[in-house]
C-alpha cells in the first residue's frame, strides 16, 4: 500500500514536470497562443530581414499588437515580402513606420511599428511603405574594423 502511493507521487510530479517543460518550450519557440477573433493583412518590404521569423512578435509602443504570418523574396524586387497579420482592434495611420528590432543584445528579432501623423488608416492587403531592416551585428563590426584599419597611423 505505502508503494502504490509513492509510485502515484512521483507519477504525478513527472506528469507535472513534462507539463512545464512542454509550456516552456512554446514560450521559448514563440509558439504561445495568440488567438484574436478578427485581424487584418499588411505586407511590407525590407532589404534584409535578418534573423526574423514567421510567427514573430509585431509590437508598437511595446504592446504586442500582431504576428508575422509570411516571409517570402519577391523575385521582381530581390527583397524580402514581410505579410504580417494585425489586430483590429490597433489601427494605424498609412504612413506607419515598421522596424525590424531585437530584444537585447542577440534576443529574437521582432517587428517594431511607429504610428505616423496620416489621418487615413491602413486596410486589409496594403501596403507599409516606409521600412527599416535589421541591423546585422556581423556587418556593423565588419564596418568598425574597416574604418580602424583605415586611419592613419599616429
Amino acid at each position: 500500500m505505502e508503494r502504490t502511493t509513492l509510485d502515484l507521487w512521483v507519477g504525478i510530479f513527472v506528469v507535472a514536470g513534462i507539463a512545464a517543460l512542454v509550456m516552456l518550450a512554446m514560450k521559448v519557440g514563440n509558439l504561445s497562443t495568440y488567438n484574436v477573433s478578427e485581424t487584418y493583412q499588411v505586407h511590407a518590404y525590407f532589404t534584409n530581414i535578418g534573423g526574423l521569423k514567421p510567427k514573430a512578435s509585431i509590437k508598437s509602443a511595446g504592446v504586442l499588437v500582431g504576428r508575422v504570418t509570411g516571409i517570402t523574396l519577391d523575385t521582381q524586387r530581390y527583397e524580402a515580402k514581410v505579410t504580417m497579420s494585425l489586430d483590429k482592434r490597433y489601427q494605424f495611420p498609412k504612413d506607419t513606420f515598421a522596424n525590424i528590432l531585437t530584444s537585447g543584445l542577440l534576443g529574437e528579432q521582432y517587428i517594431g511599428l511607429m504610428p505616423g501623423g496620416d489621418e487615413e488608416m491602413l486596410k486589409d492587403g496594403e501596403q507599409l511603405k516606409k521600412t527599416q531592416s535589421a541591423v546585422v551585428l556581423e556587418d556593423l563590426i565588419g564596418k568598425f574594423l574597416y574604418n580602424k584599419a583605415a586611419e592613419p597611423a599616429k
